[in-house]
């Protein structure tokens, strides 16, 4: 009894005892606590992100393919310097920018 003694009595009051376990129980253990919700947040914006260059990607690739099918230059620019096709009288020369160090 002497250890109840010295505890203040707003810390003994049964509100108090309540309202922190409450508090405690929803900060931590409860299934949608407070570091689960912030790491939600996170994800929600990284797939947002996501969203927003997948839009653009998207789009990007109908503007090529409407080029492409309305456009014989297009077509034969496309060739040239995606799959490096050539006519037969023409030399092709590769540069490339990556540096092989070892």
């Amino acid at each position: 009894m002497k250890l109840l003694a010295h505890i203040p009595n707003w810390i003994k009051n049964k509100y108090f005892l309540a309202g922190s376990f409450f508090l405690i129980w929803m900060l931590f253990f409860a299934e949608k606590d407070i570091f689960s919700g912030i790491k939600q947040y996170k994800k929600l914006n990284s797939l947002q992100k996501s969203e927003q260059y997948q839009v653009k990607t998207i789009t990007e690739a109908h503007k090529e393919l409407d080029l492409l099918k309305t456009n014989a230059q297009t077509i034969e620019k496309y060739a040239r310097e995606k799959y490096l096709m050539k006519k037969d009288n023409e030399d092709i020369f590769v540069i490339s920018n990556q540096i092989d160090i070892r």
